[in-house]
């Protein structure tokens, strides 16, 4: 295991123990490194009109923006789950607007921070829509 993947995946289970699930007892942690080499973390926060939770992915990604952090370059989903815990579809998107579509890192853990799966983001979302799509020629 890398350096960083050790220290994103610490911060991604403090994430996951901050956890706001009342509902489902779902807890989520995430944490991501930007391009600084800055680590960014967020966990899910449930609300009882369920559509309006939010995801870890999105809160990780919503402090990296308010931290000045504008790209991805290594995301750790921390999650009890059996198959393992992937992001949303929602998230894999979020996620494609701060990358490109050659991928980053993905590591997926449990909750004591085992890898149990490992991929790139571009598996997640094939022939993803992005930033560059929108470019004008």
């Amino acid at each position: 295991m890398s350096v960083e993947q050790t220290l994103l995946i610490a911060a991604a289970r403090t994430a996951h123990d901050q956890a706001y699930a009342p509902y489902s007892n779902f807890s989520v942690g995430v944490a991501l490194l930007d391009e600084t080499g800055t680590v960014h973390s967020g966990c899910n926060v449930e609300n009882a009109a369920y559509p309006l939770g939010q995801c870890a992915e999105a809160t990780a990604i919503g402090n990296m923006v308010m931290a000045g952090g504008t790209s991805i370059k290594h995301l750790v989903v921390l999650a009890e789950a059996n198959p393992p815990c992937t992001p949303c579809g929602g998230c894999r998107q979020k996620i494609r607007e701060f990358t490109t579509a050659k991928g980053i890192p993905v590591t997926i853990c449990d909750p004591d921070g085992n890898i149990v799966l490992e991929l790139n983001s571009a598996a997640l979302l094939p022939h993803s829509f992005g930033p560059e799509n929108l470019e004008k020629a």
